[in-house]
C-alpha cells in the first residue's frame, strides 16, 4: 500500500515537470526575454517603484523604526530565557523570586512587541495602498492621453486587467515585502549580533551553512520571474475575451458561437493553468527547500552547543539561548523567500501596468494653440493624406469646402473612408499629409478639447455611463437645468418613455444603458447633443437604430437643430440625406461625385446606382 502511494506521488511529480518543461518555463522564456534584459528590466521596475514609495518616507522610516523596536526585542527575550533556565540550579534550587522577575521582564516585553508589530503593519499597509493608489490613478489618468489608436490596437479586457488585477497583485507583493523584508533583515543580523556574544565559534559555524539558504533562493527567483509575467499576461487575455464573449453575448448566441467560445475559454485557462502550476510548483519548493537548511543549522548548533556545554565553556542557559537564536536566525530565510517569491510576481505585474504607463501619448496642444469659441463652421479639407498603416493606404489627396452652415453628407460603400474623415475632423487622428482647416485655423494648431467642444456627435455606437438619465443627457453640459433636460429630452422624442421608466429622469441606468433597447439609447444620445447645441454638428447614422416613425420625427427635429450650423452627415440610408447642401461620393478614399441629390442622379454615375440598388424593387 504504501509503495503504491510512493508510486503515485511519483508519477505527480514526474507530470508536473512534463508539463513545465513543456509549456511554461521553455515556450514563455524562449519567446521574450533573456536572462541580462530580464533583470535589466527588474532592476528598472524596482527603481520606479521605489521613486513611488519615496513620497511616504517619514511612514516607512517610522516602519523600519516599529520594526527594528519589535526586532530589538524579539531577540532579548532568548536572552530573559536563557537566564531564567541558570535560575534553575538542579531539584529544589530554584530561585523563584529571580524567575518571577525576569518571567514579568518576558510578559512587558512580549506586550512591547505585540504593540510594535500592529503599528509597524498599520504603516505598512497605509504605504502599500497609498502607492497602489498613486500608479493606478497614473495609469488611469495615462489612459486619457493615449491616443484613440492604442485603444483601438489593444483589447480593452487586457488594458482593464493591468489597472485592476494587474496592481492588486502588485499590491500583494508589495505589502509582503514591506511586512517580512526589512524585519528579516534586521533579525538575522541582531541573532547574529547576540550569538557572538554568546560563542563566536558557534556563530561560525551558522554563518558557514548559511550561504545554502541564498543558492537555492536565488535559483528558484530566475525561474518564478518569467512564469508570473506569463500568468499575468495570460490572466489579460482570459479578461479580454471574458469582457468579448459577455459584451456580445446576443450575438454570439444569435451565431450559435457557444461552443467556439467555450473552445477559446478552454484554451487561455488551460494555458493559464499551465503557467500557474508552475509558478506555484517552483515558489511551493522555496519553504521546504529553505528549511532543510535551516534544520542542517539548528542541527549543527545542538551538535557543537552540547559539545562546548559538556566541556564547560558555555552554561546550560546560554546554549538555551543560542538554540533559540539559530531558530529565529534560520526563519527569516523562509519569510525572505517567500517575499523574494512574491516579489517575482508583484514585478511582473508592476512592470505590465509600467508598460502601459509607458506607452507614447498623443502629441500635446502647442503652447500657443488656438482656443476656438463660437466656430462660425468653415472647414477647409486640402490635400488630406491618411493611412491608418504605412502598408494600406486609404485617404489620398482630399479636398473639400465647406461653408458656413452648410449640410454635408458622406456617402459610400463599407470602408471607403467617411468614419476615417470624421476621425480626422475630431482629431482622434492626425491626417499623414495636408490639413484641415477649421475657420482658417488648422485643426492642428486649436487646441484638443476646444475643437471637440464645437462639435456635436451623434454616433451609431451608443454609449451611456452608468448614471441617472438626467446625466446622461446631460453629459456633455453638467450644469444643465432639468428645465434644459427635459426640453431636449422633447426635441429627441424620448420624454415620453422616460417618463414611463420608474423615476423618471432620476432612474438610474446599468452600464451602456440597461434595459433600454438600442432605439431608445440612440434617441437619448441625440437628446445628449441638442441639449449642447455646439456650432458644428457630426451624425454619423446617428437613426440607424431608430424605426421609420420616430425617424421621421427626428429628421424633422434634426433640420431645426442644423439650421445656420455647419452639419456632417454619414449615412447609408439614402432617403436621410436628400436635403443635404452637397453630398459627397467616396470610394476607396476619394470623393469620386460631389453635389445635390437631384444633380447626382441625373449624371447617372455611381451614386446613382448607390441609390438605386437600395430602392430597387
Amino acid at each position: 500500500m504504501e509503495k503504491l502511494q510512493v508510486w503515485e506521488v511519483t508519477k505527480s511529480f514526474l507530470k508536473i515537470a512534463r508539463f513545465i518543461k513543456k509549456s511554461a518555463f521553455h515556450r514563455c522564456q524562449k519567446r521574450r526575454w533573456s536572462p541580462v534584459d530580464k533583470t535589466k528590466k527588474n532592476r528598472t521596475t524596482l527603481r520606479r517603484i521605489l521613486r513611488y514609495i519615496s513620497r511616504y518616507k517619514i511612514l516607512v522610516f517610522l516602519s523600519i523604526f516599529f520594526s527594528a523596536v519589535a526586532v530589538g526585542l524579539t531577540l532579548y527575550v532568548p536572552i530573559l530565557t536563557g537566564h531564567a533556565v541558570d535560575q534553575i540550579i538542579g531539584p529544589e534550587q530554584v530561585n523563584f523570586p529571580a524567575l518571577m522577575r525576569i518571567l514579568q521582564k518576558i510578559l512587558i516585553v512580549t506586550a512591547a512587541i505585540a504593540v510594535a508589530q500592529w503599528l509597524k503593519n498599520h504603516i505598512n499597509n497605509k504605504v502599500t495602498y497609498h502607492v497602489v493608489e498613486d500608479i493606478r490613478t497614473r495609469a488611469f489618468n495615462h489612459i486619457q492621453k493615449l491616443p484613440v489608436s492604442y485603444v483601438d490596437n489593444h483589447p480593452s479586457g487586457d488594458i482593464v486587467s493591468r489597472i485592476i488585477t494587474d496592481t492588486d497583485q502588485f499590491s500583494e507583493g508589495l505589502l509582503m515585502g514591506f511586512t517580512q523584508l526589512f524585519s528579516g533583515v534586521a533579525t538575522i543580523l541582531g541573532t547574529l549580533l547576540f550569538m557572538l556574544s554568546i560563542h563566536p565559534m558557534i556563530t561560525l559555524v551558522v554563518v558557514a551553512v548559511t550561504p545554502l539558504s541564498f543558492f537555492v533562493a536565488k535559483f528558484i527567483a530566475k525561474k518564478t520571474f518569467t512564469m508570473f509575467k506569463c500568468q499575468s499576461q495570460t490572466r489579460g487575455e482570459m479578461t479580454s475575451l471574458i469582457d468579448e464573449m459577455i459584451g456580445n453575448l446576443k450575438v454570439v448566441k444569435a451565431f450559435s458561437h457557444e461552443k467556439e467560445g467555450k473552445e477559446a475559454f478552454e484554451k487561455i485557462n488551460e494555458k493559464l493553468a499551465g503557467y500557474s502550476m508552475s509558478a506555484t510548483f517552483f515558489s511551493s519548493i522555496v519553504n521546504p527547500s529553505t528549511r532543510f537548511v535551516n534544520s542542517i543549522v539548528y542541527a549543527a548548533v545542538g551538535f557543537f552547543g552540547a559539545l562546548m556545554a559538556v566541556r564547560g565553556h558555555i552554561t546550560v542557559g546560554q546554549l538555551t539561548s543560542f538554540l533559540n537564536y539559530a531558530n529565529q536566525y534560520t526563519k527569516p530565510f523562509n519569510e525572505i523567500s517567500g517575499v523574494v517569491t512574491e516579489l517575482q510576481n508583484s514585478l511582473a505585474s508592476a512592470s505590465r501596468v509600467f508598460e502601459l504607463i509607458d506607452e507614447q501619448k498623443m502629441k500635446e496642444d502647442a503652447p500657443d494653440a488656438r482656443v476656438l469659441t463660437d466656430a462660425r463652421g468653415n472647414v477647409d479639407i486640402e490635400h488630406v493624406y491618411f493611412s491608418y498603416t504605412a502598408d494600406r493606404k486609404l485617404i489620398e489627396d482630399l479636398n473639400l469646402k465647406v461653408k458656413p452652415g452648410q449640410r454635408v453628407a458622406i456617402v459610400g460603400p463599407t470602408g471607403c473612408g467617411k468614419s476615417t474623415l470624421i476621425n480626422l475632423l475630431m482629431r482622434f487622428y492626425e491626417v499623414n499629409q495636408g490639413a484641415i482647416r477649421i475657420d482658417g485655423t488648422d485643426n492642428r494648431d486649436i487646441t484638443r478639447e476646444s475643437l471637440r467642444a464645437n462639435f456635436g456627435m451623434v454616433l451609431q455606437e451608443t454609449w451611456l455611463k452608468s448614471g441617472t438619465v438626467g446625466e446622461n443627457i446631460a453629459y456633455g453640459k453638467p450644469d444643465a437645468t432639468r428645465e434644459e433636460i427635459i426640453r431636449a429630452a422633447k426635441e429627441a422624442h424620448c420624454h415620453s418613455f422616460i417618463m414611463r421608466m420608474p423615476d423618471g429622469y432620476d432612474t438610474v441606468l446599468g452600464e451602456d444603458g440597461g434595459m433600454l433597447s438600442q432605439g431608445q439609447k440612440q434617441l437619448l444620445c441625440i437628446a445628449r447633443v441638442m441639449l449642447c447645441l455646439p456650432p458644428m454638428l457630426i451624425l454619423d447614422e446617428a437613426t440607424s437604430s431608430i424605426d421609420t416613425r420616430t425617424e421621421l420625427k427626428i429628421q424633422n427635429a434634426f433640420a431645426k437643430m442644423m439650421e445656420g450650423r455647419t452639419s456632417f452627415i454619414v449615412a447609408h440610408r439614402l432617403s436621410t440625406i436628400r436635403e443635404a447642401d452637397v453630398i459627397l461620393v467616396m470610394r476607396d478614399g476619394n470623393i469620386v461625385e460631389q453635389g445635390k441629390h437631384e444633380d447626382l442622379l441625373r449624371q447617372n454615375g455611381f451614386y446613382a446606382k448607390l441609390y438605386q440598388a437600395q430602392f430597387a424593387r
